[in-house]
């Protein structure tokens, strides 16, 4: 037997447990002659009669009956689950996957994932930190976090971080023994500290900005890392310059263990956004963590 159309198994059904095509047709929206049409459709598919029909009243036959016992619990789980998807609908749960950067999700993405999570107990969150710009279409993610500049142009991007800056910085013992460069190109003759991009697996060229005039420089050292934190370590114990950001090193800055160069060579740029593919179906765990993202920015 070939599958039945559910909407035909559902009119014989409402006919069935009603004992009547006005009242099933009453409670379904529609009328009593495409229930007839329905029933009479399923019935020739069947080959057998499924309700005998009065002037006076309608009834199941012993095979409608059975059929109806089958149905009953069926279109019930049917009908529960919808519903369950209607209240996921309206009420912030389920999952959400964000994928970004570490330092992303230290300074703006976790103080709102915690906040929502404690507000909203149905939900839960995976975040995957990764360097690299993943796409999360193919990734099966919900979202992602990049630098304003990295956003790709056919996704949503919606703001959720201040503006970042990096600095070249270096220890007071290692400027005790080199001088300070004055442009960025006097980086050629200091001891840097590589970062590996993760995005392309190669070198971080450091990227300066003067009075419009935008620079890049390939620095050489004998430190290469692949986490600005460990550059950090690396500068604060005098092996060589750093290029980081400003708001990893504040402690830092302050306390006189790292000293700053070439500022007026570093201004700032657009910080952490969140990106998504698009504006429509957005369930109501997505919404309640871009809410809350929005709502700090803001």
């Amino acid at each position: 037997m070939a599958r039945r159309d559910l909407a035909d198994l559902e009119a014989f059904a409402m006919v069935a447990d009603h004992r009547s095509f006005t009242r099933a047709a009453t409670r379904l929206g529609t009328s009593q002659s495409a229930l007839s049409h329905a029933v009479r459709r399923l019935e020739g598919d069947l080959g057998i009669k499924l309700l005998s029909r009065t002037t006076r009243s309608v009834c199941p036959t012993e095979a409608g009956e059975q059929l109806l016992q089958t149905l009953a619990p069926a279109l019930a789980g049917i009908d529960a689950r919808l519903e369950g998807l209607t209240r996921l609908r309206d009420r912030p749960a389920g999952n959400v996957r964000i994928t970004c950067s570490r330092h992303a999700a230290e300074t703006v993405l976790w103080p709102a994932i915690e906040a929502v999570m404690t507000r909203f107990p149905e939900i839960g969150v995976e975040l995957s930190l990764d360097g690299s710009l993943t796409n999360i279409v193919a990734d099966r993610f919900d979202a992602g976090v990049r630098l304003g500049e990295q956003v790709e142009k056919d996704m949503i991007a919606v703001r959720i971080g201040p503006d970042l800056r990096m600095l070249v910085v270096g220890s007071p013992a290692y400027f005790a023994d080199h001088p300070p460069p004055a442009t960025p190109r006097d980086l050629t003759h200091h001891a840097c500290i590589n970062l590996r991009m993760a995005t392309r697996g190669d070198l971080y060229a450091w990227e300066f900005e003067k009075n419009g005039r935008a620079l890049k420089v390939r620095v050489s050292g004998r430190l290469v890392v692949n986490e600005q934190e460990l550059a950090v370590r690396a500068a604060l114990a005098g092996q060589g310059l750093a290029f980081v950001m400003v708001d990893r090193i504040a402690d830092h800055l302050a306390s006189g263990a790292l000293v700053p160069v070439l500022e007026d060579w570093s201004p700032p740029f657009a910080g952490h956004h969140l990106y998504y593919p698009d504006r429509h179906n957005l369930t109501p765990a997505f919404r309640a963590v871009l809410g809350e993202l929005k709502a700090r920015a803001g």
